[in-house]
């Protein structure tokens, strides 16, 4: 299905691949990049879609080419059901084969934000000749979400409990099935959208909100895309990974990115890691990790810091950041005040600026 309600300059269009009829959004130079520009691929996070790119595609100079496609089971793209026993692989294949298809012969800039920036990790581990800068926005701890409990990724269980499907909110999961566009408690879409994608004191444009809760509200749920399934554990909170869905496929139980560090090093593409001070999904202190619900009182029986604390997530990027760097890569990280989990809305200037800096090399 393609859309008609385009911000200008940027175009819906859709593609049957061998792997997924996939929705995307392109701008800019369409054939190839123009004179002094490069491709930009833009890969959306959780519960989202290339709606959350398009202010930036739009704003993009025209010498640049940009592509923003929809994931599998977000936005207008298929909703196959996602096998999260190989990690993000099926979002990887699904942009190779994109790419592939929209015949991409230079290497490209990979954007991704928060678990697109986990699917960009992914994708430069196995194709590194075809990246040629990595932007990893509030990017997905290199050792998934929820789970673990320092820096080398350690899991706070053998089966990973406390991670994947089980620990989404049912109350938002209904509010995404029923596409409920109110303002009404705490776990709606839009309240989610206002308090959390964002530092809360954000401030949206009211057609663009509509616009992003509608990214939000085109994902697919249940137990085959958004959460996932789970399965009964004797460990706290008595939840652990399934074998389907985008949370079991971001759970460290099959999601480990550290293998970034050992591209060859005359491969390794720049990284930039940007990220906003104040983002409460990806934290230290994630307000969707069990540890800290637990170490808060929110969630009964907490075992305690020593057996479940909060994942330290921008630890764990920085640490992998740093080894990669000793291995032979670069990278830069940059932080946003005030900002929280969406440089690209909050402060689109300093985001836009900060890009086309990579993207002049």
């Amino acid at each position: 299905m393609l859309r008609d309600d385009t911000l200008a300059g940027v175009d819906s269009r859709f593609v049957e691949t061998e792997r997924l009829g996939t929705h995307y959004l392109e701008s800019g130079a369409t054939d190839r990049a123009g004179d002094g520009g490069e491709t930009v691929v833009f890969v959306h996070g959780n519960v989202s879609s290339s709606r959350f790119f398009e202010d930036v595609m739009a704003d993009l100079p025209g010498r640049h080419r940009a592509i923003a496609p929809d994931l599998r089971g977000y936005g207008d793209s298929e909703a196959k059901p996602v096998d999260a026993t190989n990690g993000l692989g099926d979002f990887e294949r699904d942009l190779h084969a994109l790419l592939g298809d929209l015949d991409l012969a230079e290497p490209v800039v990979l954007v991704g934000w928060s678990n697109g920036g986990g699917v960009a990790m992914r994708y430069a581990i196995d194709y590194p000749e075809a990246v040629a800068a990595l932007v990893l926005v509030n990017p997905l701890s290199p050792y998934g979400f929820g789970g673990t409990k320092d820096v080398e990724g350690t899991p706070c269980f053998d089966d990973y409990a406390g991670s994947g499907g089980g620990i989404g909110n049912d109350a938002f999961v209904a509010g995404l099935a029923d596409r409920d566009r109110g303002v009404e408690g705490q776990t709606s879409p839009r309240k989610v959208l206002r308090t959390y994608y964002v530092d809360p004191t954000h401030e949206f444009d009211a057609e663009r909100e509509e616009s992003y809760l509608t990214g939000m509200l085109d994902t697919a749920t249940g137990d085959g895309n958004y959460p996932g399934s789970s399965n009964p554990s004797d460990n706290w909170p008595g939840i652990a990974p399934g074998e389907t869905g985008v949370n079991n496929a971001i759970s460290p139980k099959y999601c480990d990115l550290e293998a970034t560090t050992e591209i060859d090093p005359d491969e390794k593409p720049p990284i930039t890691w940007i990220r906003g001070d104040s983002d409460q999904i990806v934290s230290n202190a994630s307000l969707f990790d069990l540890g800290t619900l637990g170490r808060m009182g929110e969630l009964p029986d907490w075992p305690g810091e020593d057996v479940f604390p909060p994942q330290p997530m921008v630890d764990q990027t920085r640490a992998v950041c740093e080894r990669y760097a000793d291995r032979g890569g670069e990278f830069e990280e940059i932080v946003f005040g005030n900002t929280g989990h969406a440089p690209h809305l909050e402060v689109p200037g300093d985001f836009g600026d900060r890009l086309e800096s990579v993207l002049r090399g």
